[in-house]
């Protein structure tokens, strides 16, 4: 099972308590392959994390495993073993930015 960590404006869409769904996801584990999995059990998130016809990440999401940003990453890498083998969650943090 896949971790996801999710930031609370996503949980209140997914009507999720806990910040922390699992997944189960088939074949390779990549951000984008985790996504979705993740959007397909939550409807409601599909064009909230990544856009409707590009399917990039949203400005002010990031991407994190391991300590690692990999929000500039092709979705299509494979996730490091941590993630995979649910060690560790795949983090979707909401950046903040001011003036």
């Amino acid at each position: 099972m896949i971790r996801v960590w999710l930031p609370p404006h996503l949980r209140t869409i997914a009507k999720q308590s806990g910040p922390e769904v699992e997944l189960d996801v088939p074949g390779e584990v990549s951000i984008r392959s985790v996504l979705d999995a993740l959007e397909a059990r939550y409807p409601m998130l599909q064009g909230t994390i990544r856009d409707h016809v590009t399917r990039e990440r949203r400005p002010f999401l990031r991407f994190f495993a391991c300590e690692e940003d990999l929000s500039h990453e092709s979705t299509e890498t494979p996730l490091p073993e941590a993630v995979v083998s649910g060690k560790e969650p795949l983090l979707i943090i909401g950046a903040i930015a001011g003036g």
